[in-house]
């Protein structure tokens, strides 16, 4: 027999079954009864310590989530403070500062309205140079979106020759005028004379449009096989003619582009999206 202080073994409420067999009828009808609810309550207690510990589990799966979340957001966060301080935008308003400077104070509505912190949230890499703005604010679409027409507010500034010099487009005045295609009406332009290159259209009445021009040069990039994980390395062609072999931490052809694109955009800005990248 256990200890008053004690739960009663399963087993041993069995036994107790047994017993009260044997017990008169009279007394055998209400013991039994009161057994089946201590039976029953024994039950309910088992289920609701199953639920707990179930609870606990999830509980401690949720907390395990929300440590990864959390740190996944320190490091966007170092990502994006990096960016600020090395480049000179934050992807919030019109800030915009000359990088290396004094470091500005940062509020929540700068977070909030981070189109940077936004883009380095996604996956994606911060680029290494300010993006062009729209009405004073970063503009990562325009340099994401390869095959969308954008409608634009824009106008030509020429000099005194009557030569394009500069495009104000969406409120921007750091497009530059690569060529004049179709005089008055088409132009090639691009952002501080990095990044992809675009087609300016100004028709006659009614809005501009900018559409992305597609890459004009071709760059390879070499796939190796060793013991069953591929690598992937971009090879580069200098001025001199030599070949500049980059090695891009990659498993897969999608995350080598990514890489060959963010190199692209650190060493050579002049170029970035306007080559494209083929298999070797």
């Amino acid at each position: 027999m256990s200890r008053p202080d004690t739960p009663l073994a399963s087993d041993d409420l069995t036994l107790f079954a047994e017993r009260i067999a044997r017990l008169p009828t009279a007394d055998a009808e209400w013991v039994g009864a009161l057994l089946a609810e201590a039976l029953r309550a024994r039950r309910h207690e088992n289920d609701l310590l199953a639920m707990q510990v179930a609870s606990e589990h999830a509980a401690n799966e949720h907390g395990e989530h929300l440590n990864d979340q959390l740190a996944q957001v320190a490091l966007d966060t170092a990502e994006w403070l990096r960016t600020l301080w090395d480049v000179g935008y934050m992807g919030a308003g019109s800030f915009r500062s000359a990088p290396r400077s004094a470091f500005p104070s940062i509020d929540l509505d700068d977070v909030r309205k981070s189109s940077l912190f936004a883009r380095i949230r996604q996956g994606k890499h911060p680029l290494p140079f300010p993006p062009p703005t729209r009405n004073g604010r970063p503009w990562h679409d325009v340099l994401d979106d390869a095959g969308t027409a954008h409608e634009v507010a824009a106008e030509i500034i020429r000099d005194e020759e009557g030569r394009a010099l500069v495009a104000i487009i969406e409120g921007c005045a750091e497009w530059q005028v690569v060529e004049e295609t179709l005089e008055g009406r088409q132009f090639v332009v691009q952002h501080e004379g990095k990044g992809p290159r675009y087609r300016l259209h100004l028709p006659g009445a009614g809005g501009a449009e900018l559409h992305r021009e597609p890459p004009a040069l071709t760059c390879p990039l070499r796939q190796q096989e060793r013991g069953g994980f591929h690598s992937h390395s971009l090879h580069w062609q200098r001025d001199d003619g030599s070949t500049q072999v980059v090695a891009l931490r990659a498993a897969t052809w999608e995350r080598a582009v990514a890489e060959a694109e963010h190199w692209l955009a650190s060493q050579h800005p002049e170029v970035y999206g306007q080559i494209r990248f083929v298999r070797q």
